[in-house]
């Protein structure tokens, strides 16, 4: 259940805040720091033990990520921050994944983006920082790798203003706050050059600036379902946010398809993300990331919804994969 000095009524009466939780993705270009601070937020939460030994791209799971050292998968984690569990997706910065970064905009009420302090905005910045606007998120920019020789902050973050203005950013959307980091070293500031030593600043920026998920904790469940994983033990799992209501293991659920189609299901088994784990629990409240069991035929773009009152959500769109080729004449003196 959620402690009532965790909802806070919104203005139109329907839903209320859930002012103890933050639903954040960490978006980029690819190489701009996006996985390494998210080990440094990991590491400054005291996810880990003063003496582990923890290997750099914790959140790099795949053999494959860490063979290339990009990220190819949405990856789920939290931390908690002055009583805030902030739940955070790290995102591929590859072009060629930017599908599940459009996904994860469901599930999140607000979105970092990363700028590199030398490169500044890249094509790709262009295309996760569109899927966020779009969505009509608010983004806190993070100017990263600010200790570089050739860093240039102010250059950078007039070029990414000029990048929201070119995208349709609304005036609140564009009037983002700007925090200054070394990811590597956990530090961060306010001004480039008054690092802290740590990432307070930014915590504190996530809490204050990002919104608190809006929910309805007295309607139907109500969970749209963005990205799937696979366990050997429990099979498909489901993830989304809970947009309303609660949802309980052993529960029916209806599984309501895009195409009009429905299941009726039974939870075997919920998980939230804590740390780098995903936790077991018995129920789920409205706001929260969760992690569903026992859907056979869960698909991405899914309702999890209560059949005694099914209500879908509407299904997600994401723009079709584009192959580039180009073709020439072949003028090699092998040619045959």
């Amino acid at each position: 259940m959620i402690a009532e000095n965790h909802i806070k009524p919104t203005a139109g009466g329907a839903t209320v805040a859930r002012t103890d939780i933050r639903n954040i993705a960490i978006i980029a270009h690819v190489d701009h720091g996006k996985t390494t601070l998210v080990d440094g937020m990991l590491r400054q939460t005291k996810v880990f033990r003063d003496n582990q030994e923890v290997m750099e791209r914790v959140m790099d799971s795949n053999d494959l990520e860490r063979e290339r050292g990009i990220t190819i998968l949405a990856k789920n984690t939290s931390v908690e921050y002055k009583g805030v569990t902030i739940n955070i997706v790290d995102t591929p910065g590859h072009a060629d994944f930017g599908g599940e970064v459009e996904r994860i905009m469901h599930m999140v009420d607000g979105v970092l983006l990363l700028v590199d302090a030398v490169e500044g905005p890249m094509p790709q910045t262009r295309f996760v920082l569109r899927q966020a606007l779009e969505r009509g998120l608010p983004a806190i920019v993070v100017v990263n790798k600010i200790d570089r020789p050739a860093a240039r902050p102010d250059y950078v973050v007039n070029a990414t203003f000029d990048l929201f203005v070119d995208l349709g950013a609304t005036d609140e959307q564009a009037e983002f706050p700007v925090v200054y980091t070394r990811a590597l070293e956990q530090r961060a500031g306010l001004a480039h050059d008054q690092l802290t030593g740590s990432l307070e600043p930014l915590f504190d920026t996530i809490v204050e600036y990002l919104p608190a998920p809006q929910i309805d904790p007295d309607g139907p469940t109500q969970l749209l379902v963005a990205t799937i994983e696979y366990s050997s033990y429990v099979g498909k799992i489901a993830i989304g946010r809970l947009q309303s209501g609660s949802i309980r293991t052993g529960q029916q659920i209806l599984r309501m398809a895009p195409d009009g189609s429905t299941e009726t299901a039974k939870v075997t088994q919920l998980y939230t993300f804590r740390n780098l784990q995903r936790t077991p629990v018995p129920e789920v409240s409205a706001g929260s990331i969760v992690a569903v069991a026992g859907i056979e035929n869960v698909g991405i773009g899914d309702t999890l919804a209560d059949p005694a009152d099914p209500r879908p959500l509407p299904p997600i769109m994401v723009e079709e994969p584009t192959v580039r080729m180009t073709f020439s004449v072949n003028d090699s003196p092998f040619a045959g």
